[in-house]
């Protein structure tokens, strides 16, 4: 099957999609446990990018499983398959010329490594919010570390599922000790490095 799948090569490449942009296409990806604060930070982000007129895409967790991924359960397997789909989708704005904000526990990781060979390296900016447990679990913003706690949820990351913290992240930030809008501050460093053109 694979053998009859040729992809066509189109007139537009990537390059001329960020140089109409003026900034080069990046993927930011953020990891840590439920609770942690990446959506929270990942959305100040895209607002701080968008004042200063870089084309972003914020993709996130809970908003992909309700359509992409809506066929995907939280098993391993699944989880994987969710990272991946993730990645190829992220990839397709890179090839836009888009700075993609992606939001994940992506808890595994091999997982994460994989996205950034689907990217490329040099395209990917890896933020870990290193938020402990204890303080995603007080603020348990939807309820979802007491459903886990109850025996309601299965494979919840942190409670019943392991989270592999990043070896060697981009950019570590622990909302414990850092706001908002440090955090941001932190994140837009590293982007400058990597989107002028």
């Amino acid at each position: 099957m694979e053998e009859n799948i040729i992809p066509h090569n189109f007139s537009i490449t990537q390059q001329q999609r960020s140089d109409l942009k003026n900034h080069k296409p990046l993927l930011v990806w953020f990891t840590g446990l439920s609770g942690s604060g990446k959506s929270t930070i990942a959305n100040a982000l895209e607002k701080a990018l968008f004042e200063k007129e870089i084309h972003t895409y914020l993709l996130d967790g809970d908003n992909l499983r309700k359509g992409l991924n809506n066929n995907l359960s939280f098993s391993p397997e699944d989880r994987t398959e969710n990272i991946r789909r993730i990645a190829e989708v992220a990839n397709l704005m890179i090839d836009a010329g888009l700075v993609v904000i992606a939001s994940f526990v992506s808890p595994y990781r091999e997982d994460r490594e994989n996205a950034k060979r689907i990217v490329g390296y040099d395209n990917f900016v890896e933020v870990f919010v290193n938020t402990p447990i204890e303080e995603c679990e007080r603020r348990d913003v939807k309820g979802l570390y007491a459903k886990a706690r109850a025996g309601e949820i299965e494979n919840f990351t942190g409670v019943n599922a392991p989270y592999e913290a990043p070896m060697a992240p981009d950019v570590e930030v622990d909302t414990t000790v850092v706001s908002v809008d440090e955090a941001v501050v932190l994140v837009m460093n590293e982007i400058k490095k990597r989107i002028n053109n």
